[in-house]
């Protein structure tokens, strides 16, 4: 083949992976039975199933400041929402 179309082709297929997060996913590999104690700096919350690519189920709260996510365990979901139900509130009192 000639190295024009080759070089096309592996151009091609990076940006086509690149641009779909067709990455390696990061999945939980262990959970923690506990909340971390600074809820207040949880970002954004993520549910890790089992059935997919991962192995195990998990809660993936992602703090600001830390570049990889706390995995919690699934049993704490309902605390979590509790929390920041109860935090929502008095947000809206001030």
């Amino acid at each position: 083949m000639d190295l024009k179309v080759v070089l096309l082709v592996v151009f091609l297929s990076a940006l086509a992976i690149t641009s779909t997060n067709a990455s390696i996913p990061s999945c939980c590999i262990s959970t923690q039975t506990f909340m971390p104690r600074k809820l207040s700096k949880v970002e954004r919350v993520e549910r890790q199933y089992s059935n997919g690519v991962c192995d195990i189920d998990a809660l993936k709260l992602y703090l600001k400041g830390r570049k990889r996510p706390v995995c919690v365990n699934v049993r704490l979901e309902k605390y979590f929402v509790r929390i920041q139900k109860l935090n929502q509130q008095q947000i809206k009192r001030i």
